[in-house]
């Protein structure tokens, strides 16, 4: 079929099986492998951050805030003032940097000395922007203190990195599942407009989150390649990966119970099993390199108060018998479906799953059902403040592979309908994130009345909730 190029691309985009020519196969070929569209979406995301964040120094002062004071300080502690205690803090004019709300103290004591709560892993993510930052403060002659203008917005550009890298290996992900390229592209839509990494890339992007996104995507893209071929060097690059993970949050270390549902099949993963069985050197040299990244955090705790293991939360913990299932999942306070519904839509990708393989169908679930029972389990379920369950952001690829199921098989007839229907949840997303953004939804406190006095409400938006 022989069609003008301006015609050809919209039934391009309509259709995804016309017969091509040889410049148009070029060009999905081009789109296919090389993958843009995750650039793309880091474009309209920097414009967005640059009209949210950096018009105003208020905005600049805003973006390392919350726990992120936590995770980035290791940065100026390391680089700038060498006090692995963090004392740098109670120096700091926090009028300048931080309002009220802001003027958390990320720190905590042990045997009289400070200590940050948080685990490094978020700041060796950011380093590489915070070094950028740091030596364009430098030759301006700015104030190099660690949270001026230039590492603020450093910050802001990491967590849009982090997220163009996560996209970039979801797409990989999708299209080992056989989801094609229009399929896919909706997916990553869906995932970075559609969900609470939107938020936490924009308005927070000095949390943890986007770069778990990151880590959690690559890693479980790797493990499919090695159960399709067990190497050493797809392993080396695993046990690396897992290291970051859990140098982030270690509760993130549930990831590998999903390593069933990656294998895609029993003797796939017993094989895969087998092969580091039959080679102990090479596992115990990926132990290893898995254990020598999590030793950077003891090498942190050694150096500021003087031993090699610390639990930093002091009493804060998981209480395993009173996990909150439901309420995680359901709740109006912090409901992972009720704030985030596509993460719910996209479980109906089972039923299509469970038609080719009915393995991968409880695998999944053997994922799904502990780690929302321990997640859950955290002495403060809903996690403090937060939009949406903020500690699944990490696990969003697990769904997203449903997702591109359901998108890539669902009966074309209804197609239509389920699309205008993802639209309108992707809106709803957006709508509640500009809310809670605005306080209208509460940052904890959220209950059925106050959620369906807003539902839908922009009227309300900078009057007392």
């Amino acid at each position: 079929m022989n069609l003008p190029a301006s015609r050809y691309i919209v039934y391009f985009w309509l259709i995804n099986d016309l017969p091509i020519d040889l410049s148009t196969m070029m060009f999905r070929r081009f789109f296919l492998q090389q993958g843009p569209f995750p650039v793309l979406i880091g474009f309209i995301f920097l414009l967005i951050s640059s009209n949210l964040n950096w018009g105003k120094q208020i905005h600049i002062n805003r973006i390392i805030k919350s726990d992120g004071k936590g995770y980035y300080a290791y940065l100026p502690a390391i680089f700038i003032y060498q006090d692995l205690n963090f004392n740098f803090y109670d120096k700091m004019d926090m009028g300048t940097y931080f309002d009220a709300p802001n003027q958390y103290d990320y720190r905590t004591d042990y045997k009289g000395k400070k200590l940050n709560k948080y685990y490094l892993g978020t700041a060796l993510a950011m380093a590489p922007f915070f070094g950028m930052a740091h030596c364009i403060t430098k030759i301006n002659g700015g104030e190099a203190d660690g949270y001026s203008t230039w590492y603020q917005l450093g910050i802001s550009l990491a967590a849009i990195f982090w997220l163009v890298v996560g996209l970039h290996f979801l797409n990989s992900l999708l299209r080992m599942f056989y989801v094609d390229m229009l399929n896919r592209i909706w997916v990553l839509l869906v995932t970075s407009f559609g969900t609470h990494l939107f938020y936490y890339v924009l308005v927070e992007p000095s949390m943890s989150h986007v770069y778990s996104f990151a880590f959690v995507t690559a890693f479980l893209y790797y493990s499919i390649l090695y159960f399709e071929k067990p190497n050493i060097r797809t392993a080396f690059i695993l046990s690396l990966l897992l290291g970051m993970i859990g140098l982030i949050r270690p509760v993130n270390l549930l990831v590998v119970i999903i390593l069933p549902f990656l294998a895609g099949d029993v003797f796939k993963l017993f094989h895969g099993l087998k092969w580091l069985l039959t080679h102990p050197i090479k596992f115990f040299l990926l132990l290893a390199s898995f254990l020598s990244v999590l030793f950077l955090q003891s090498l942190v705790y050694k150096f500021s108060v003087g031993t090699f293991f610390v639990y930093a939360y002091g009493q804060e913990g998981f209480l395993f018998c009173e996990p909150h299932f439901f309420d995680f999942l359901f709740s109006y306070r912090k409901g992972f479906f009720l704030y985030t519904p596509i993460f719910l839509i996209s479980l109906f990708g089972l039923f299509y799953l469970a038609k080719e393989s009915f393995y991968k169908v409880w695998t999944w679930l053997l994922f799904f059902i502990p780690a929302v029972y321990i997640i859950s389990s955290w002495w403060i379920w809903y996690y403090g403040g937060s939009f949406s369950a903020r500690v699944m952001v990490e696990f969003i690829p697990v769904f997203m592979i449903l997702l591109g199921i359901l998108f890539q098989k669902i009966h074309f007839r209804i197609k239509p309908f389920f699309l205008f229907g993802v639209f309108l949840i992707v809106l709803l997303c957006q709508l509640q994130t500009y809310q809670y953004r605005y306080y209208q939804i509460h940052w904890s406190e959220m209950n059925k009345e106050k959620y369906w006095d807003v539902f839908l409400r922009l009227d309300k938006i900078g009057k007392e909730p």
